[in-house]
């Protein structure tokens, strides 16, 4: 990287010294100053920004260094029980720290919109603008659909419209800021920003799609019927702010570390025992039926984000279509069996069949558009 950037440097330097040398008035300098300062700060913004994807979030430094220690124990590339153990290492280690920074710079950020302040930000807005803001807060709030639940049901018997309430729980899973960075890690940031995208847009039309069938009926009738009491949010200190996201980590990272140690070993295995030919056959972008396929597959799952990376990684380096694995990480994040058995609980099956049906054919729309497009 820093051999790259003194080369970029010393061929910039070349060129404005050519080209001063053509140049005949001090205006003309001057603009060509400017024009090359410019390239000069893009470069390295460019160069940047590869080294704090490649070794800050991808942690390639790590790869290298574990690949050289197996190297040196006799587990080297090309051997099963050595790429194996590199794949599972690297992952399960890039995984928990990225895991745990990024639960407590977003757990801080959260102490400051708690249920109730979250709740009066919503109620400032009306139509379209609301289901927008109500997915955008759902970036900030709980890592996977089973902990959303109970705060969409707080959401609704507080009188909320039901359409800004769906947009919540459909992007709380799905678009967290931990799966932005995770996904950049791994897929790089034009992917992860797409992702991120095209779930706000999942969210914001399902939600105006539930507002616009008047459905405000088949909410359960506890929570319809639920007292509207006003909470005070307490007052927090940075030092409390801080506890709390400690708390958060360690919370977090108990729930959530068997389905990161199952996805890390099935991406393990996939990378290692499953032939490229296989994968190309059944998921890849040219099958007509592996958007559906791995969506209906995603749907029974129950893990976050964190959980569903090793697997979609390894599913991507074998020849997976991009749209067919980013279907089925929403399926996944967003429809899984715990949480909709959990949302029963809270709204009638007409409701419920509604939410599904809208959330799959909307990944399936992306995941045949990713699947086109790249």
């Amino acid at each position: 990287m820093t051999n790259f950037y003194i080369k970029s440097k010393m061929q910039l330097k070349a060129g404005v010294i050519n080209g001063l040398h053509r140049l005949k008035n001090e205006k003309h300098i001057e603009i060509f100053l400017y024009f090359y300062g410019k390239e000069e700060k893009m470069e390295i913004i460019k160069t940047g920004w590869e080294f704090f994807q490649n070794q800050i979030l991808g942690m390639q430094w790590l790869k290298d260094l574990i690949g050289k220690l197996l190297v040196k124990a006799g587990l080297g590339e090309g051997r099963f029980p050595g790429e194996f153990l590199h794949f599972f290492l690297y992952d399960i280690i890039k995984i928990f720290v990225l895991l745990a920074v990024l639960i407590f710079v977003i757990s801080y950020i959260q102490s400051y919109f708690p249920p109730e302040r979250s709740r009066k930000i919503m109620g400032r807005f009306h139509g379209i603008w609301a289901n927008l803001i109500g997915a955008l807060l759902g970036t900030v709030t709980p890592f996977c659909s089973c902990s959303s639940i109970p705060i969409f049901m707080g959401f609704t018997s507080a009188g909320l419209p039901l359409g800004v309430t769906f947009s919540f729980l459909i992007s709380s899973p799905m678009v967290d800021l931990g799966s932005l960075v995770l996904l950049m890690s791994v897929f790089g940031g034009k992917i992860a920003f797409a992702y991120v995208i095209v779930g706000l847009v999942i969210a914001v039309i399902g939600g105006t799609i539930i507002e616009k069938l008047h459905m405000e009926d088949q909410v359960a009738d506890f929570i319809r019927q639920a007292p509207n009491v006003e909470v005070a949010s307490p007052s927090l200190t940075i030092a409390d702010r801080m506890d709390y996201a400690k708390n958060q980590v360690v919370a977090t990272v108990k729930k959530v570390a068997p389905y990161i140690v199952v996805g890390v070993i099935i991406g393990a295995a996939i990378h290692n025992l499953i032939p490229e030919h296989i994968v190309r056959s059944i998921l890849g972008k040219q099958t007509w039926y592996a958007v559906p396929l791995a969506t209906a597959v995603g749907v029974p799952m129950y893990a976050d984000i964190f959980g569903t990376i090793p697997v979609a990684e390894s599913l991507l380096a074998k020849g997976a279509g991009l749209g067919t694995i980013l279907s089925f990480m929403m399926a996944v994040t967003t429809l899984s069996l715990p949480s909709m058995v959990m949302l029963s609980k809270a709204i009638k099956k007409k409701l419920l069949g509604t939410f599904i049906g809208i959330v799959c054919i909307g990944i399936i729309i992306v995941g045949y558009g990713f699947n086109v497009i790249i």
